[in-house]
């Protein structure tokens, strides 16, 4: 997202960061005292338009913390990942959509072409297997569109600096075939990593839920949507020839691109429809398993007040899930969504309607068995990480009314697909009644 920020680099102050985690084991006492056994884990699949596990359909409440693999390279903040697993656990919550990059920053991934730093691969590692222990699983992004990280910025000016760049123009990384190449050899190295923690090949690891291709890929340069289509194209085939264990994503806005009808009545304005990208076009890719869609109504409209903003969003949402169920005949998920708290007027209870509008829709389409497969919240966090937050983060324990919504909506779809199914913290959850 345009809105997120890296605080890369900052320091916390070790006090205030001991108090953080104070503060959370005196919240999840129980899950931190009372560590599960490993839960036993299959890898989720998909039957048309649903997706499955274990033989059921298996309905997503899940969440975005970008941070973790950054958190886990040092010391003094990689506790974090654990409370923030642990919680997310507690709250019933099955998916986490977290960052597997880091290009050329600060506690770098990939610090140049193909070099890898071992260390911060170790914290990817430790993400995983954190991950796995506490339930949960993964979704994994490979790049991001955005400079935050590095992303396909950084990719173009290495090229560019090793003087085989085609253009200075950050949408070559989109054609550049040496762009191309740096990328592949990336998922590549990614896919076939093997786990020093837990000695399993992350291409062979059931924790992780899927990969996505590339956070929100734009590529204005070319508004027909040529570039960017026989870009997935080439890299989910890659992808695929690597992995054929996971599912896979591509990242999309969401927007209608110029060819598609819907993009006169269904974009939020007639600039979503010049961004080179195409939810239909794009995610009808043999190679893609899913689509996803984004939901910030506040970056698309800065004139309408909230009642307009959720008519759009229960629009919007609908408009994709019946795309999933006639035209592309797979699932949808809303990979993130989030409200900002600098609207005028902001109220915390404007939050609590935006989020139970899109529970909502997903719960009604879950019960009908329709495309709708589940959203994941942008963005959750421990307490004291207030560099790493935006318009957007919560720590969802400080309100009870946020708290409730989430888990409640986590037992809700998990009795659609039977309590008899559920292991773990849901399953304790959502027999105590919430």
């Amino acid at each position: 997202m345009e809105r997120m920020v890296g605080g890369n680099g900052l320091f916390y102050p070790i006090l205030g960061f001991a108090s953080c985690v104070t503060f959370i084991y005196l919240s999840f006492g129980d899950l931190m005292l009372n560590n599960e056994k490993e839960q036993k884990f299959g890898f989720v699949e998909r039957n048309g338009t649903q997706f499955m596990l274990d033989g059921s359909a298996f309905y997503i409440n899940g969440w975005n913390s970008y941070w973790l693999m950054d958190h886990a390279a040092d010391e003094y903040t990689k506790p974090r990942v654990r409370a923030m697993l642990q919680a997310g656990a507690k709250m019933g919550l099955t998916v986490c959509r977290t960052w597997a990059f880091n290009d050329g920053a600060y506690n770098a991934l990939q610090s140049s072409p193909g070099r890898f730093n071992e260390h911060v691969f170790k914290a990817l590692d430790h993400v995983i297997a954190e991950a796995r222990q506490h339930g949960v699983r993964l979704l994994l992004s490979l790049v991001n569109n955005l400079q935050a990280y590095g992303g396909k910025t950084q990719y173009v000016k290495w090229a560019w600096e090793e003087g085989i760049g085609l253009s200075a123009s950050n949408d070559s990384f989109f054609f550049d075939p040496s762009i191309r190449s740096y990328f592949k050899t990336y998922i590549k190295t990614v896919l076939t990593r093997r786990n020093t923690i837990t000695g399993i090949e992350y291409r062979n690891d059931p924790t992780i839920f899927a990969w996505e291709l590339i956070n929100e890929p734009r590529c204005m340069s070319d508004a027909s949507g040529d570039t960017l289509q026989d870009w997935i194209e080439e890299m989910s085939a890659f992808v695929k020839s690597i992995d054929k264990n996971h599912l896979l994503t591509v990242g999309l806005e969401g927007f209608y691109g110029p060819k598609t009808p819907k993009s006169l009545t269904m974009n939020p304005e007639e600039w979503a429809s010049r961004l080179g990208a195409d939810f239909i076009r794009n995610s009808k890719i043999s190679y893609v398993d899913f689509a996803s869609v984004h939901i910030y109504p506040d970056h698309w409209f800065h004139e309408e007040g909230l009642d307009e903003k959720i008519k759009f969003v229960r629009k919007w949402m609908l408009s994709h899930i019946e795309d999933g169920d006639r035209e592309l005949k797979k699932p949808v998920m809303f990979t993130e969504f989030g409200l900002s708290n600098l609207n005028k007027d902001y109220q915390p209870s404007q939050r609590d309607r935006f989020y139970k509008t899109i529970f909502d829709v997903i719960y009604k389409s879950a019960k009908k068995n329709r495309a709708g497969a589940g959203a994941l919240v942008w963005q959750l966090f421990v307490g004291g990480m207030e560099e790493y937050n935006d318009d957007f983060g919560i720590v969802p324990w400080e309100r009870r009314s946020t708290y409730s919504l989430i888990t409640e909506q986590s037992c809700n779809l998990a009795r659609i697909r039977g309590l008899n199914q559920l292991k773990g913290y849901l399953k304790e959850l959502c027999l105590e009644g919430h």
